[in-house]
C-alpha cells in the first residue's frame, strides 16, 4: 500500500517534552487476564505493588514531570485490589485518572465505584490479537465493535466519563482500520477517541545484533520477540492512506509528535473531526490544536490530554470560537451552517468532537539508532527513575535499554579486531 506524503511541517508539533507532558504512565501491577499478541509487558501473576510503593512512583512524577493525566495500566488495572484508592489518590493530587484496560473484569458496580473515586476516563484495548476466547474467539475487528459498543454504552449510562478505545494494528487487520474509524463516527456521541497503535516486535530478519552494554543479547531472550517473520514497519502515513482511500478523502491530521532520531516521523498523529452520527462536517486544523494546548497550559500549567465527555459534545461552540483563527475550522463550520440552512432541525442537534490518534512506536534506523517518541507520553517509573514503558522489560531483564548494532558493521569490527 502506498504511503501518503503527510508533511510534518504543515502540522502543529505537539509541545510535549520529558518534563512537561500531557500523560504519564503508571503500572501498579504486571498481572493480566489476557495475553495480547503485541504486548510488551511480561504477564506476572501476584505482581501487585503495595499501594505505598505506587504512591512513591506518583511522587516521582510529581517531582520530575508535569502531566495532565495519569494513565493507570499494567497488566490490567482491574486486577489491582487497591484500584479505587489509587484512583482517588491520583484525583486528589490534581491529575485526571485514566484507566487503560482490556475491560474483561469491569462490571457496572465497579464502574460506579470508580466514578465515585474520581475516574476521568477509560481507554479500552480491544482487538483481534488478544485471545479473548468464548463468544469473541476468532472475531475480526469489525465484529469486535459489538464489544466496543458494550463498553461505550456502559460508560454512557453511568455518565460523565471519557471513552476511548485502542487497537494494535498488524498486517492482518490493517484493512479493517477504515471500518473501525467508520464505526466510531456512528457512535460519535459516546466514543470520544480511537487510537491505533502500529505493531512492533523483534523479528528474525532484522539486520541487527542486540547489546546490553558490551554484552551480546540473543534475540530470543528479548521479551517482545517473534519467531516468525512479521511486518513491523506499518506507520502513521499508511494509516492516513487507508483513512483517505476508504473513509474520507479529506481526512486531515492536525498535530503530531516527532521521533527522537527522525524529525519527520509521525510518532503520534492526531486528527480531530467534527460531526454527528450521520455526517462528518470536517476537521480541526493545526491552529485549533495549538490554541487549545496554549490556552489550557496558560490556565492550568499543563498540556491537555483527554478532553472531558462534556466538552466533546460542544462541537458547535468549538467551531464558533476557533473559526476566526483556523482555516480548517472555518471550512468545517461553513459545511455545518449550509447543512443547517437546508435542514433547520440540525440547529437543535448536538455536534460532537472526536479524536483519531495513530501511534507509531520505535523505529529502527539503518545505523542502529532507535527512534522513540520524543518526550515519551507513556513514560513510567522503574526503581525511582523515568523509563520508556514500551521498553521497560529491557531494563528489568538486562539492567539497561538494549542498543542495536547493524550486523554488517559489527562483523567488520570483529574482523578488524581479529586481524
Amino acid at each position: 500500500m502506498a504511503k501518503i506524503d503527510v508533511d510534518h511541517n504543515e502540522l502543529y508539533r505537539l509541545p510535549w517534552t520529558l518534563s512537561d507532558n500531557a500523560i504519564s504512565w503508571l503500572e501498579p501491577t504486571a498481572e493480566c487476564n489476557l495475553a495480547c499478541d503485541g504486548c510488551y509487558r511480561e504477564n506476572t501473576k501476584g505482581s501487585h505493588k503495595p499501594l505505598e510503593e505506587v504512591k512513591a512512583e506518583l511522587d516521582v512524577f510529581q517531582s520530575q514531570r508535569k502531566s495532565d493525566c495519569i494513565s493507570i495500566a499494567g497488566g490490567d488495572p482491574h486486577l489491582y485490589p487497591d484500584l479505587p484508592e489509587l484512583v482517588a489518590e491520583i484525583r486528589n493530587r490534581g491529575w485526571k485518572p485514566i484507566i487503560n484496560t482490556n475491560g474483561k473484569a469491569l462490571t457496572r458496580e465497579m464502574l460506579v465505584e470508580l466514578k465515585k473515586a474520581g475516574v476521568f476516563g477509560f481507554t479500552f484495548h480491544v482487538d483481534s490479537g488478544q485471545g479473548r476466547g468464548g463468544k469473541w474467539d476468532g472475531m475480526n475487528e469489525i465484529e469486535l465493535c459489538e464489544l466496543r459498543l458494550h463498553y461505550a454504552r456502559m460508560l454512557a449510562e453511568v455518565g460523565g466519563i471519557s471513552c476511548s478505545f485502542n487497537a494494535t494494528i498488524y498486517q492482518e487487520n490493517l484493512d479493517q482500520v477504515p471500518g473501525m474509524i467508520a464505526w466510531a463516527q456512528e457512535h460519535i456521541d459516546i466514543v470520544h477517541t480511537m487510537v491505533f497503535i502500529c505493531f512492533r516486535h523483534v523479528v528474525p530478519d532484522m539486520p541487527f545484533r542486540w547489546y546490553a552494554g558490551d554484552k551480546l543479547v540473543e534475540r530470543d531472550a528479548i521479551m517482545y520477540h517473534s519467531e516468525d517473520e512479521r511486518v513491523i514497519t506499518i506507520g502513521s502515513r499508511e494509516l492516513v492512506a487507508k483513512a483517505r482511500e476508504e473513509v474520507d478523502p479529506a481526512f486531515a491530521p492536525s498535530a503530531y509528535l516527532n521521533g527522537t532520531h527522525d524529525p519527520s516521523a509521525l510518532k503520534w498523529l492526531l486528527t480531530q473531526r467534527v460531526g454527528t452520527r450521520d455526517r462528518i462536517f470536517g476537521y480541526t486544523g493545526p491552529k485549533f490544536a495549538e490554541l487549545a494546548m496554549a490556552v489550557y497550559h496558560f490556565r492550568t500549567g499543563r498540556y491537555l490530554s483527554y478532553a472531558s465527555a462534556a466538552s466533546a459534545r460542544h462541537g458547535r461552540l468549538a467551531m464558533l470560537l476557533f473559526a476566526p483563527f483556523d482555516p480548517e475550522v472555518r471550512r468545517t463550520f461553513g459545511r455545518w451552517l449550509k447543512a443547517a440552512l437546508l435542514n433547520p432541525l440540525r440547529l437543535f442537534r448536538k455536534v460532537h468532537l472526536q479524536s483519531i490518534m495513530f501511534i507509531q512506536p520505535v523505529d529502527f534506523m539503518a545505523n542502529g539508532d532507535q527512534s522513540m517518541c520524543d518526550g515519551c507520553p507513556d513514560i513510567t517509573v522503574h526503581d525511582g527513575e523515568l523509563v520508556w514503558s514500551c521498553r521497560m522489560e529491557e531494563v528489568k531483564d538486562f539492567g539497561s535499554f538494549l542498543r542495536t548494532v547493524p550486523v554488517a558493521g559489527d562483523q567488520e569490527m570483529e574482523h578488524s579486531a581479529g586481524g
